[in-house]
């Protein structure tokens, strides 16, 4: 049924709208690009660092709607980004953008949203748009800027219905690199910007499903001289660098779908007994080699708020997390340990082999601009290359 509180016809002023494949329709005013992107609507309760957000690459196919209400108030900038072209399909916001307040701005959001084809909407209510997300999981939608005022609403609810949606989706392909390459720049620093890493005491092959650069940079923190493989690499692809450890990044879509290709390279890793750290989908598609299983979430884990528990430790650790598959916990094999849990819904949120060097996890340990208390988990990579 339409949302009776959005009606169809446009309210005065309203530029843009985000229509549901349920009928629900919620009006604003047009920012960034115009025209019409269909995807999964989903939420993000993050306050701080919406540039990495819509930047990181497991959005691919997704419309974020931000429950911060002030997001665009410091502009956008080179510094702060997850990868040079985002894969989300727009954005949702509270309040209307307002002029960039922070000494590092280099343009307003509006522009920056434009200048990359994305549309945006603002004036949303989106505290009912999440509980609407939340209580019936996350829909399909169109989110249109039209600065004309104009909207064909039964087309729009037409195109949201009949998108497939993210299951079965292997949108890896999509983001991933073309080709191999070295990539040696270190977290950033204030006053310094990105400097160079020093000199390499590793290798690490980081296979990249959507790889976001702060992960990149966090393994040349520890140390690791870094080269980046397509997600469709080989075995040999990846043996021939001499690696001394695995790293399987972040990325969108179904974990199965894109498991299709990658399980059973992982699957022949693991057996070199070469060192493997996984993060998000690298973790899920981690568990399908090892005999585990995924399945889609009702509307996800998105935010940088989510508390984790250590099983080994008993630290609950504040954590940035974005995705909507999840890891089946009894799906696991006996030789297989969980190592975190989520304290919001019991789901896994880690695990290592019992006989290998080989662990996971769901969450975002490099997470910039935070929280960081899970950064440990790279000096944990780097201890288990050290050994080996």
């Amino acid at each position: 049924m339409p949302d009776q509180r959005s009606p169809r016809t446009p309210p005065a002023g309203a530029t843009a709208a985000i229509v549901l494949a349920d009928g629900g329709v919620f009006w604003g005013r047009g920012l960034g690009a115009a025209g019409a992107r269909v995807g999964e609507v989903c939420f993000n309760t993050s306050m701080t660092g919406y540039q990495e957000i819509l930047t990181d690459l497991s959005y691919a196919g997704q419309i974020i709607v931000f429950t911060f209400p002030h997001i665009g108030n410091v502009g956008a900038n080179e510094e702060d980004i997850e990868a040079a072209t985002p894969a989300l399909r727009g954005v949702v916001l509270a309040a209307e953008v307002t002029a960039p307040s922070s000494w590092r701005a280099r343009q307003p959001l509006d522009s920056w949203l434009a200048e990359r084809g994305l549309p945006g909407i603002s004036g949303v209510d989106t505290r009912a748009l999440t509980r609407r997300i939340r209580d019936s999981g996350a829909p399909n939608g169109v989110i249109h800027h039209a600065p004309d005022g104009v909207f064909d609403i039964d087309a729009l609810i037409a195109e949201a219905a009949a998108w497939p949606g993210l299951a079965g989706m292997d949108l890896a392909k999509d983001v991933t690199c073309r080709q191999s390459y070295d990539w040696d720049q270190a977290p950033w620093r204030l006053g310094e910007g990105y400097g160079k890493g020093p000199t390499p005491r590793f290798k690490v092959v980081a296979v990249d499903y959507g790889a976001k650069r702060n992960i990149l940079r966090r393994l040349v923190g520890i140390g690791a001289g870094v080269t980046v493989v397509p997600a469709i690499a080989s075995v040999e692809d990846i043996l021939r660098h001499k690696p001394d450890g695995v790293f399987l990044s972040n990325g969108p879509g179904d974990p199965a779908a894109t498991g299709a290709y990658a399980v059973p390279v992982i699957k022949a890793l693991i057996e070199t007994g070469i060192p493997i750290f996984g993060i998000c989908l690298g973790h899920q598609m981690l568990a399908l080699a090892l005999g585990g299983r995924t399945e889609k979430m009702h509307h996800g884990h998105r935010g940088a708020n989510h508390p984790v528990k250590n099983l080994a430790t008993g630290r609950v650790e504040i954590t940035s997390q974005n995705h909507g598959f999840v890891v089946v916990s009894d799906s696991l094999p006996a030789d297989v340990e969980a190592t975190h849990v989520s304290l919001f819904d019991g789901t896994n949120e880690g695990f290592a082999v019992k006989d290998r060097p080989v662990f996971a996890v769901q969450y975002h340990p490099e997470a910039s601009p935070g929280p960081h208390d899970s950064r440990y988990l790279f000096e944990r990579f780097a201890t288990m290359m050290e050994r080996k």
